[in-house]
């Protein structure tokens, strides 16, 4: 199934991911200006975009461009809500990566989530719940994320989850090498 044709529904015993909606603004708004957050956020290859969006008007334009981005097929932007509260508590962004350097055709996934979000068991089981489904949505050979030298708790997420550090940097589409990559084959 490819993304961009249809996004189920994906749910676990604590989160639901699903498209995002401009009804997420307010919620979103709390994940993007969370200052505590930002260091989290990749914005690898991202135009100069660090996903702080301060104001209600930012964040809505911001949900204008990922509604564009999904219905041209850039990528995918899907809302974490948490099932006890029924707050979205962050985004997962799926999108596949077309390169000339050790990462093409791979499935490249974000996951930024408020600060108090940023835990082991939460990102792990953000994780598992997306992870299965990325081959079939993207139709990748692997996928990516980016990890950080400080995130100490989504490094030990994403080893649980099966990633390891890869040793190759990630060459943008402007030539500037990013490193902190973490692949699953």
């Amino acid at each position: 199934m490819n993304i961009y044709e249809k996004c189920d529904v994906l749910e676990s015993e604590k989160f639901l991911l699903r498209l995002v909606e401009k009804e997420d603004c307010d919620d979103l708004l709390k994940v993007y200006s969370d200052k505590n957050a930002l260091p989290f956020f990749n914005s690898d290859n991202c135009d100069g975009d660090n996903f702080y969006y301060a104001t209600k008007e930012r964040m809505g334009e911001a949900l204008d461009f990922w509604k564009l981005s999904y219905d041209n097929g850039w990528f995918a932007r899907l809302s974490i809500v948490d099932k006890s509260t029924s707050d979205v508590v962050g985004t997962v962004e799926l999108c596949l990566r077309v390169s000339e350097d050790e990462f093409n055709n791979m499935g490249i996934l974000r996951i930024d989530v408020r600060s108090d979000y940023e835990k082991e068991v939460m990102l792990y089981e953000i994780m598992a719940l997306i992870i299965p489904h990325i081959s079939g949505l993207l139709g990748c050979d692997g996928i990516l994320t980016k990890v950080p030298i400080y995130a100490v708790e989504r490094m030990k997420a994403v080893q649980k989850a099966g990633f390891t550090k890869s040793e190759h940097l990630l060459i943008g589409k402007t030539g500037y090498a990013y490193d902190g990559y973490w692949t699953i084959r």
